[in-house]
Order: C-alpha cells, then structure tokens, then sequence
C-alpha cells in the first residue's frame, strides 16, 4: 500500500495513550507510521482543550499538516474536536474530524478518504452521554512505563472546566480488559505501569462495586509487573480504609498526584470541587504514616475569578506546608460553555502570570529542601532507567524522584539501587550501588 501517516498528540497522558494505540491500529492496517513533520499521505491530530492556549496549539499543529502536504488527508480527534467540531471542518485542509469515541475506526476513514476525491470536510462527533467506553488498547510502549487507560470521562462539573463536555460521563474498561492489556505490556518488556484515566479515582462506579483500589490489587495479584503507578487522584477518596488497602500492596509505587487546584477553602469552593483542604491535609498525613518515604505531587490554578491576594496568600501558605515534590502550575483559562467563564472579579492576565512565578518559585524551593534532607540522610533509591544522556542515564525513583548516574553500562529498562549524592536542575545525581 505504502501509505504514511504522522500523530500529533496534545494534552493529557490518556490522549497520549490513545494516540499510541491509534498508531498500533494504523500499522496493523498497513500503514508506515511516520514523524508528523514529515511528507505524509495522512496526518492524525489528536487535539486538547483543556485550556485557551491548547485550542490554539490545536489548530496551529492542524494547519502545520496541512502546510506540510496540502494534498494529505488530515483527520482531527480529540477534545477540541469534541467541543468545536463546526470551527475544526472550517479550517481549510480538514478532511474528517472525529469526537472523543469511535477513534479505532480512524484507520479505515482514512483508508476511504484516500480512495475518493477530496470534499469539504466530514464531520462525525455525537453527543457522549450512554457512549460505551470504547475498546482500546496497547501491545507494547516506547519505554519500559507504560500508560494504560482505565476510564473516561468525568462526573464533576467544576466550574472552571470543559473536559466533562469534552469526554462525557465517566466510564470505566473492564478489569479482565485492564488486566491482559498489563499482561500484555510486560510480556513485551514494560516494568512499570500507570494507570491514566480522565477522572481515574471514580473507575468502576459503573461496574457493580468494583472499584480503583480492587483493580490495583487485582494487577498485583494477578500479573508480574514490578511497578503500579496511579496518575491524578481526588483527595477525598484516601479513606483511612483505602490507604490501609494501598498501604498493603508492595508493588504499589510509593507517589500520589492529588488534584488541589487551590489552597483556599473559598476558592475550592468557588471552584466547585468536592473536597476542602482540611481533606486534602488529612489524606497526605494518612499517606505518610502509612507508606514509608511516599512523595506529592499536585496541580494548581491561580487567579482564579474572585481569587483574592489573601486566597492566594493561602494557597502559597498551604503549598509550603505540604511539601510536595513538584508544583504543576497554571493561570486560569476561561473556557467557553463553563460557569466560572462569566463569573465576576475576573483577574488580569499579568495578575495570574505574576502568581504563576510566584507559585513556581515556593514549589521549587520546597521540592530542593526534600531533596536535599533526601541527599543528606543518604536515602537509596530504587530506580527504573530509562534514556541515556550524554555520560548519563537518566530514570525514576519508585517516590518519583528523577535521578541521573554516570556510568557507560546501558541501564535501559533496568532498575538500579542509587545513593543520591547531589542535586540536578530537576531532581538528583546519584551513584549506582546495586
């Protein structure tokens, strides 16, 4: 056939994932799985719309493809596709653009699309609500960590967010599915899993009672991969129960991302999130009582509409007092179709960007006192390399920590003991020990 096609993926790790799979189904169609900024014959963006910015990196990849062959067959997926599929078809070059369900039909479209004349643009996206979650799946990954999908979707309605109009109601992959897929991952070399989903903490509330923490038992149990991994967690589900049950399964990475989004109790509930920070504080106490050298990670927005210099006082004030490793920082984006797009008090642009540096520079502070406490109690860490740089490799600790050695061995996909023996811009230097 000799047909090529290039992947762009913007946003979240589940659109990563999907955009994986999707190249899987395409090669498996007969299709060269090319580099997107090459000459190919189709081009697949896989669009986010999270935030203003991504909407437009969105359309600037879309019009990179078609500059890069005018004559290809460009198909466009995703969130922004799913939210504004008339504005997508109406940017000349589109050929097809798809909603957030049915992806795995994209090989055959553009099998169709290449047979035919070009046309103004088709567009295909429906409404997601009673939408199954589609089957999808991956054989093997780029590296030795692995994303797997679990869920879609989201129940929250946030005021701030789009993402529920993006990917509908949550709905969850069935445990058999999740569990060859893994199987699958680490027959093919995977060591390491994560476990990604759009509201990851609600899998299995549409499967009869069986819930997140019986899946990650389960994948102990029954399959051999070293490392579980969990990607964005709501606090308010470490029940003292829960973090019992995590607590007790050993392959279970010692790293939580918990959504905070703020550290004002004002704010979060401007936001409309389900939780508040005295459950936020309670969950990572539980979590480090429980779990020996567990580590935080965390999302935040600031300038949020009404967020006042002493809400966001608060915010620094609760994110010191956290300590988490990293800090994911963003200025809020107005997103179309949202409550807070027309709430009043709307903070500048300037305001929010000048909170964001703010924030950065407490989350870095922070994150350079734990590694240095790290460096000098001489902790060994347990680490999974996986790309060389230079004299270096480069890999994660089990608590997430990046750690880069010297040494001339290929430690690919390896896990290693390291001494951590100095700090790096983004974690530490460590000696190989074991």
């Amino acid at each position: 056939m000799g047909y090529r096609v290039g992947f762009c993926s913007l946003g979240c790790k589940v659109s990563q994932y999907e955009t994986e799979a999707l190249a899987e189904r395409f090669a498996a169609a007969g299709f060269e799985v090319s580099d997107f900024a090459s000459v190919c014959d189709v081009y697949v963006v896989n669009t986010c719309a999270v935030t203003v910015e991504s909407d437009r990196k969105s359309r600037q990849m879309i019009r990179r493809a078609v500059h890069a062959n005018p004559g290809a067959v460009v198909i466009v997926t995703g969130c922004s596709s799913q939210l504004h599929p008339d504005g997508i078809a109406a940017i000349p070059g589109v050929s097809y653009v798809s909603g957030n369900d049915r992806k795995m039909h994209l090989p055959k479209i553009a099998l169709d699309l290449l047979a035919r004349p070009r046309t103004a643009a088709q567009t295909e996206v429906r409404d997601l609500a009673g939408v199954p979650f589609e089957p999808i799946a991956i054989t093997r990954a780029p590296r030795t960590r692995a994303f797997v999908k679990i869920e879609d979707g989201c129940n929250c309605r946030c005021a701030y967010c789009a993402i529920p109009l993006a990917r509908g109601p949550v709905r969850s992959k069935r445990p058999e599915d999740v569990i060859a897929e893994v199987s699958g991952l680490v027959a093919s070399g995977t060591r390491e899993i994560v476990l990604t989903g759009i509201e990851t903490a609600a899998y299995g509330i549409d499967l009869d009672g069986y819930r997140l923490i019986d899946l990650i038992s389960d994948l102990a149990e029954k399959t051999d991969v070293e490392r579980i991994r969990l990607s964005s967690l709501s606090p308010e589900m470490m029940t003292s129960a829960t973090v019992a049950r995590l607590a007790a399964i050993p392959k279970l990475a010692p790293h939580f991302h918990l959504s905070l989004q703020s550290g004002s109790d004002a704010t979060l509930a401007a936001m409309r999130r389900p939780y508040r920070t005295g459950q936020v504080r309670d969950a990572l106490s539980a979590l480090r009582d429980a779990i020996p050298g567990v580590t935080f990670t965390t999302d935040v927005i600031v300038g949020f509409p009404g967020e006042s210099e002493e809400r966001f006082a608060e915010t620094l004030a609760f994110c010191r007092e956290a300590r988490f490793l990293r800090l994911h920082v963003f200025p809020y984006s107005p997103r179309p179709g949202t409550p807070a797009a027309t709430f009043p008090d709307q903070i500048s642009g300037d305001e929010k960007h000048r909170r964001v540096r703010e924030l950065v520079k407490c989350g870095k502070a922070v994150a350079k006192e734990l590694l240095s406490d790290l460096i000098a109690a001489k902790t060994p860490l347990s680490v999974l390399f996986e790309t060389r740089d230079g004299e270096y490799f480069t890999g994660h600790s089990e608590n997430y920590i990046e750690v880069r050695a010297k040494t001339d061995l290929d430690l690919s996909g390896r896990i290693a003991t390291v001494l951590p023996t100095a700090l790096s811009c983004d974690g530490v230097i460590g000696k190989i020990v074991g």
